[in-house]
């Protein structure tokens, strides 16, 4: 079993504040005067009722559900995952800083594929880890994490810590459910997984039995901001095991997750049709992106989320069109790793069809393919 940082080990830290609604909980009623918070509950927000209405701001004054019950629930029941392995913070950004800190201390070793999700390595180099990035597989029509440099490079360096993006960002590639077991079991024992599967609603098997596991010795992350159109709101969750969430519940900010942000998450979730409306509609935009691109001679990555990435022969060329593109008011992804900057990367949105748009990028395509 992976370890942690010794100083969460035994009682760790306390949180001082776990807030009202888990009093609340515990206590089995409600306090209604809440005369020990220190909110500022008799704020007119006259300003605020006129802007969004009276429904926006009866959910401003007060600290959000610490524990997020509400959104687990629907988790849980939509999800068939165990209310107990779920844990909501604020977005899959926050959810992997939170795992680093429960489990990772400054000089400790950590493993990502270079040029993977950057965000991670940012969390672990300002946290004082030392970040090792194997590079990816690259084959005609493939450009992948490689799996087994990532487990080589844990052992050879004692990591702490793996980091998965699955599907990956920024290449759309999706290993297989027995592709991520084997890589658990080929990590050293006293080394995490962690899975980012952000994109993980957009994979044709999206609702089977395995992407509800809580696997030991694995923190799976998982976001509200793409399929369900709340990047704004800062939500998501994360999939583990009891005992490592109570251990992340030890360093995690209490209040992260907004009242406002829970009561807008818990509505969209009540409504899945919507959700898997727009899922099917984004996979059909990202499949028409790359039959268009295709037909054009360009190298479209396979992708399981919703996006596209398209593989330039050069860092150059890229780089050109990524100008040439911001010049006219289209912001495309072109990756800053070096190992990837030959790669754009296209959010399958219906603006992106619109005739014209990334007319810079066809010409480049037809004159270089």
């Amino acid at each position: 079993m992976p370890r942690y940082p010794e100083h969460l080990t035994g009682e760790g830290p306390v949180n001082p504040f776990p807030g009202i609604k888990v009093l609340e909980r515990k206590l089995g009623r409600e306090l209604p005067h809440r005369l020990g918070s220190n909110e500022g509950l008799d704020m007119p927000h006259r300003a605020l009722r006129e802007h969004f209405g009276d429904a926006v701001a009866q959910h401003v004054y007060c600290y959000g559900d610490a524990e997020a019950l509400g959104v687990r629930q629907r988790l849980s029941a939509q999800q068939n995952i165990p209310l107990d392995h779920l844990l909501v913070d604020a977005g899959a950004d926050s959810l992997i800083a939170l795992a680093l800190r429960t489990t990772c201390t400054a000089g400790d070793a950590v493993v990502s594929t270079a040029g993977t999700y950057p965000t991670f390595g940012y969390f672990a180099q300002g946290q004082g880890c030392h970040l090792i990035e194997p590079s990816y597989h690259e084959a005609p029509g493939v450009l992948a994490p490689d799996l087994e440099a990532l487990a080589a490079a844990a052992h050879q360096e004692e990591a702490r810590l793996v980091y998965l993006a699955n599907p990956d960002n920024p290449s759309g590639h999706l290993h297989s459910d027995t592709a991520i077991l084997k890589l658990r079991e080929a990590l050293p024992e006293a080394c995490w997984l962690l899975l980012d599967e952000a994109y993980g609603d957009f994979r044709d098997d999206a609702g089977s039995e395995f992407l509800g596991q809580a696997l030991p010795g694995v923190i799976r992350l998982r976001t509200l901001s793409k399929a369900h159109g709340l990047a704004g709101m800062r939500i998501g969750y994360a999939i583990a095991e009891p005992d490592v969430l109570a251990m992340m519940m030890k360093v995690r900010i209490h209040y992260a997750v907004s009242s406002f942000t829970q009561a807008a998450a818990e509505v969209v979730l009540d409504h899945p049709d919507e959700v898997r409306q727009h899922i099917e509609a984004v996979k059909a935009r990202r499949e028409q992106l790359a039959l268009h691109f295709t037909a054009l001679g360009a190298d479209v990555l396979p992708s399981a989320t919703n996006f596209v990435g398209i593989r330039l022969p050069s860092a150059e060329l890229a780089a050109a069109v990524h100008q040439e593109l911001l010049a006219e008011g289209v912001l495309v992804a072109r990756l800053a790793h070096p190992e990837l900057a030959n790669v754009i990367r296209i959010t399958a949105v219906e603006d992106a069809l619109a005739p014209g748009r990334l007319a810079a990028l066809e010409k480049a395509l037809q004159q270089h393919g």
